[in-house]
């Protein structure tokens, strides 16, 4: 970092950040940790439309000893074009900084068309479980809780059905203690159905998913016993007209009842409304959430949801193509949702990036969560045109608090702002020091393990909760903590980003407060606790209905 301030403005007159005063510093420690991986797309000259996608990542615990492993989903070559065997990587946190590759151990060296991965315990035994989204079967592994894993695809009753998917999340939609699974799909694809589509006329290039049709998300409903039963035509989730790539859980009309985002590429989002009843309602027209403010349907790619006003209602934000603009939606009341990218500052430094996974985290610990968002194009005889390239740089939106984004990538360290073709990311404390890292996937290219080293003096306060009566995971659960006369909400979720997940416990930035006055917790199960007085630098255990355990401290 600069010993002099440089200032960091934009064109709409928010207020500058000084780079002094940024408070953190990213530090590139892949190499250092151990993290060895490179992404196989498969790509050997077919441009086949899978290949553009690259895959997801996921903080997790798979081994419930309170440190979060990495788990980096891979492809694989395509038939008839074998060079290399490649599978995706589970690296055990070591605690110190370092991780093991344990994929072999674990059970999990298995070839598939990787693309995404949501995290979640579905027959609450206290050790997650992971469903892999591929090209062709997904997979799902059921943790033995002995640090191996089985493959439950088709015990589990996900067997036997062959699609093009992307995104998933766990999440209980019925709120009886299990998790339940929706998964998106982007088109109908095959490798023997593929389009020629050509920028020339004479060479073969990669598609736009116009070329195809689209293809329904699907819905499974956990039965208790083990196995699931899909539920996507009488849930009202079934449309073949969706191209889904990415998908968050938010209680958009705060009933206490977990909602759909679904972010489409070409096609209207949607925003599935949880009736209480088994069924949804797509109300993302009527919501202001499908189309772009000039009423069209963008790219979507990758979708978060935070409440980065510190207002109580969630936020969205969706990642598009480039010369599209990030979507940055807040909440106005009343379910109706305003596109507020261009005059928050997000939209111009958004505008020549081609986003995929984004996150909303408060990375300086001040109270107020930043977005952040990795880029690059999809094809790379791009470079150049219209000065986007195919390895664009990461973006970090720093929050002000009022509204106001600053883009301040290039001054975070690291090597952050370097060209990437990123996909995937994900956030979590690896390190256990109270604040969020960075987990970024490339396709066709390595993954980066990016350290959070806080310089400020910022304290936080993190709460990892177990559901009892609700789902173990306590995935929707909403945690608000009040501290002179502020409040910050948080909601536990998987899914979100693009093919990622990020680490189930939630962090919350405190600056320089020692402690904060309350805490409430609104379980799924609908039961409400009430903690005071809590110290920060702590990391909170908190049961369901048996009260919360303090960490020693970070």
């Amino acid at each position: 970092m600069a010993s002099a301030a440089l200032v960091i403005g934009d064109a709409f007159g928010n207020p500058p950040i000084a780079s002094s005063s940024l408070g953190f510093q990213f530090a590139d420690v892949t190499n250092a940790a151990g993290i060895q991986f490179r992404h196989n797309s498969g790509a050997y000259g077919g441009k086949l439309l899978p290949e553009t996608l690259g895959s997801g990542c996921a903080f997790l615990d798979y081994d419930g000893d309170g440190w979060q492993d990495i788990l980096l989903i891979n492809s694989m070559d395509w038939p008839g074009h074998k060079r290399q065997t490649s599978t995706l990587k589970l690296y055990r946190n070591n605690r110190n900084g370092t991780f093991s590759d344990v994929t072999r151990q674990a059970g999990l060296n298995v070839e598939m068309y990787g693309m995404g991965v949501a995290v979640g315990d579905y027959n609450n035994d206290g050790f997650p479980d992971i469903l892999v989204t591929c090209v062709g079967q997904n997979r799902l592994f059921r943790n033995t809780g002995k640090g191996t894993f089985v493959d439950a695809t088709h015990t589990s009753g996900l067997g036997g059905r062959s699609a093009f998917s992307t995104s998933a999340i766990w999440f209980d939609f019925d709120r009886d203690g299990l998790l339940d699974l929706f998964v998106c799909n982007y088109v109908k694809w095959s490798p023997d159905h593929d389009v020629f589509c050509s920028w020339n006329g004479k060479q073969k290039s990669y598609c736009t998913p116009e070329a195809y049709h689209g293809e329904t998300c699907w819905l499974f409903h956990n039965r208790g016993n083990g196995t699931f039963e899909e539920v996507t035509a009488p849930s009202g989730i079934f449309d073949a007209s969706s191209k889904s790539l990415g998908v968050a859980m938010l209680d958009y009309d705060r009933d206490g009842w977990p909602d759909l985002l679904v972010a489409n590429d070409t096609q209207p989002n949607k925003l599935y409304q949880n009736q209480r009843n088994g069924t949804f309602k797509d109300v993302a027209v009527e919501a202001g959430i499908a189309f772009s403010a000039d009423g069209k349907a963008r790219a979507g790619m990758g979708v978060d949801v935070g409440d980065f006003e510190n207002s109580g209602k969630p936020g969205v934000a969706i990642t598009n193509f480039d010369n599209e603009m990030i979507g940055l939606y807040r909440s106005t009341g009343n379910g109706i949702y305003q596109d507020v990218a261009v005059q928050s500052g997000v939209g111009l430094a958004s505008k020549t990036t081609l986003g995929f996974g984004c996150a909303f985290a408060d990375i300086d610990l001040d109270g107020s969560l930043d977005l952040i968002a990795v880029n690059g194009h999809i094809d790379d005889t791009v470079r150049n045109v219209r000065n986007v390239g195919y390895a664009q740089p990461p973006q970090l939106f720093l929050n002000n608090g009022k509204g106001s984004f600053t883009e301040v990538g290039g001054e975070a360290g690291g090597g952050f702002n370097q060209p990437k073709v990123g996909r995937g990311l994900a956030y979590g404390d690896f390190d256990r020091d109270g604040d969020s890292d960075i987990l970024i996937t490339t396709n066709n290219g390595p993954a980066y393990l990016f350290r959070n080293d806080n310089k400020s003096g910022n304290r936080s306060i993190r709460f990892h909760l177990i559901g009892s009566k609700s789902n173990r995971d306590a995935i929707g659960a909403v945690v608000r903590i009040f501290h002179g006369g502020t409040m910050q909400m948080r909601m536990v979720k998987g899914g979100s980003s693009y093919l990622s997940q990020s680490e189930l416990p939630v962090t919350f930035g405190l600056g320089k407060r020692a402690k904060i006055d309350r805490a409430v917790i609104e379980w799924p199960s609908g039961k409400t606790e009430e903690y005071k007085d809590l110290t920060a630098a702590r990391e909170y255990r908190c049961i369901e209905s048996k009260g919360i355990t303090p960490s020693p401290g970070f």
